[in-house]
């Protein structure tokens, strides 16, 4: 437990301080568009958490993610740090999950931010004269399951990807076009299924489905990344 708590600190002072003042943008910015200026302009209707609105708090952290996640292991080898990180005792298995900790909750803690923000704004702004929550909270708290669950995904697939590529430049082509691939596969599922049998679903029930699908995809990500991250295998390339 403690090379797992070590490897977080040690990822949280890169995500937050790596790159300056520019590493501070990223995040400020998301949350900018995310918490202030989409339920400003939506009003009231954004504590509605219309399909639209669902979408954007599950894209934005998904989207932050593919951003730099392939720096995560290629860039640790193109800066020769990987080298050092691998000559510690710290155990394989803490050094992969404590990077996928880190950044999952990272992304994640943006979409709560921003959701909660938004929740704030809205009410102050809106003139209502009484303080209105979310309007149906199951679909608030699978917005935010479902915000954690696409968060492991894009950092799942974005370890695994920079696990097996020689430069960040590499990881994060492949995943570009794995990020189009998996809309477009997403996409095309979707109109696969017989209209008959979505308009058969309720909201919750669709987003429910979603969460179970995204979950296997973790669970497969995650467990071929752990049982890819081996030693010996990473110092030899």
């Amino acid at each position: 437990m403690n090379d797992l708590w070590t490897m977080m600190w040690k990822e949280s002072k890169d995500l937050l301080f790596q790159g300056g003042w520019r590493a501070l943008i990223r995040p400020v910015l998301l949350v900018g568009i995310l918490g202030v200026y989409l339920p400003l302009q939506s009003g009231l209707q954004w504590l509605e958490l219309s399909p639209i609105e669902m979408f954007v708090v599950l894209w934005i952290p998904f989207f932050v993610i593919i951003t730099f996640i392939g720096d995560a292991i290629a860039g640790e080898r193109e800066r020769h740090t990987l080298e050092t990180l691998l000559a510690s005792r710290i155990s394989d298995r803490a050094i992969l999950l404590g990077k996928v900790i880190t950044t999952v909750g990272y992304a994640w803690g943006m979409a709560l931010v921003g959701l909660l923000l938004g929740l704030v704004l809205v009410n102050l702004f809106s003139g209502h004269g009484s303080w209105a929550f979310y309007t149906h909270v199951d679909l608030l708290l699978e917005a935010l399951a479902l915000s954690l669950l696409t968060s492991l995904l894009g950092v799942s697939g974005g370890v695994l990807i920079s696990l097996r590529s020689a430069t960040v430049r590499q990881a994060q082509q492949i995943l570009s076009v794995g990020t189009l691939v998996l809309v477009g596969g997403g996409f095309l599922a979707l109109k696969a299924v017989p209209a008959q049998a979505i308009s058969s679903l309720s909201t919750s029930q669709i987003w429910l489905i979603a969460m179970a699908v995204i979950a296997v995809l973790d669970a497969i990500l995650l467990g071929v990344s752990l049982v890819s991250f081996q030693r010996s295998r990473l110092i030899l390339s």
